[in-house]
């Protein structure tokens, strides 16, 4: 991953230096220049090398990525009304909510430009891109709706979160000439580790060590945030007749006890039930690898990032 990670920043730093300066393009510098893990541009490498291309060859198709996901995370913080971004103001907060529906307009269009011209990595680059703008819809609907289906709640974080991942290694697998199954293989494998990692963000939010995690323990329950948990502990409880997950909810969210809510979670056998769907997804990521036909020795990095996102505690 380090190696990936630091072949990609040194594109990303010529191809931020070259940016005109002042106007909407420091903004851009400015989220782009933030801590960040560049998982999505690392796995369009990491797939390109997985079936036999050159990570170097598959740069640009990795800056597009890393590129489109900005665009989203300047705009969904708009939307959600986020004063931080790692740690550091947003861009809305740092400059205006104008000033960030430009830039981020203006990242979108970078992004296409990055892409390139071939038809068959552009048709899965706007099939998925669409996906994770309706993955955002169904987010901002679930705060207007009193109860939310798990079944919703998994299709939108498949959306949101998980469908980035896979086409991030689909596109990584097309420069390569993988074939058409070759694809939906390596790009079944990032849906379920992207599955698996949102899934664990709801469990280490809640269940997770606070100086590990970096927050207070039970912030999504505070908020009354409609994640795994939340939506499972009620259908749960009402078919036990428990009534204090929602007397809880009924109060201001900066009354509700937390620690109560949790410890009903679980008696319920929530935990339990949420970190064995986290275990099933993670197993089928690693199905669907063991399933691509390439030598075992190419699959070493992806096997790594497995292995690093399956045991991780923050």
């Amino acid at each position: 991953m380090d190696r990936y990670r630091a072949l990609f920043d040194a594109h990303l730093a010529r191809w931020t230096a070259a940016l005109p300066p002042g106007g909407l393009y420091t903004p851009m510098a400015y989220l782009l220049g933030l801590p960040a893990k560049r998982v999505r541009p690392s796995l369009v490498l990491m797939a390109c090398e997985l079936f036999g291309g050159r990570a170097e060859d598959a740069l640009d198709q990795a800056l597009a990525i890393e590129l489109f996901h900005n665009f989203t995370l300047m705009h969904d913080d708009i939307m959600d009304g986020s004063p931080l971004r790692r740690g550091r103001p947003t861009v809305h907060v740092k400059w205006d909510v104008d000033m960030a529906i430009l830039s981020g307009d203006a990242l979108f269009v970078k992004a296409y430009q990055a892409m390139g011209i071939r038809p068959d990595v552009l048709a899965i680059f706007n099939r998925h891109a669409l996906e994770v703008c309706e993955g955002q819809e169904l987010d901002m609907a679930f705060e207007q709706r009193a109860d939310v289906p798990l079944a919703d709640y998994r299709e939108m974080i498949r959306l949101k979160t998980a469908v980035l991942l896979s086409c991030a290694l689909q596109v990584g697998a097309c420069i390569a000439g993988a074939d058409e199954d070759q694809r939906r293989r390596i790009g079944a494998f990032g849906e379920h580790l992207g599955l698996a990692f949102q899934l664990r963000d709801d469990l280490l939010d809640a269940f997770g060590d606070p100086g590990q995690v970096g927050k207070q323990r039970g912030g999504d329950l505070r908020a009354g945030k409609k994640t795994f948990l939340l939506i499972r502990g009620l259908e749960r409880a009402a078919e036990e007749g428990s009534d204090v997950l929602r007397a809880e909810l009924a109060k201001p969210a900066g009354q509700r006890d937390v620690q109560r809510m949790l410890e009903v979670l679980e008696a319920l056998g929530v935990r339990r039930e949420a970190e064995a769907e986290v275990a099933r997804h993670e197993r089928e990521a690693a199905e669907a690898l063991d399933a691509i036909a390439v030598p075992e020795a190419r699959k070493a990095a992806l096997r790594a990032l497995h292995a690093q996102l399956t045991g991780r505690v923050h």
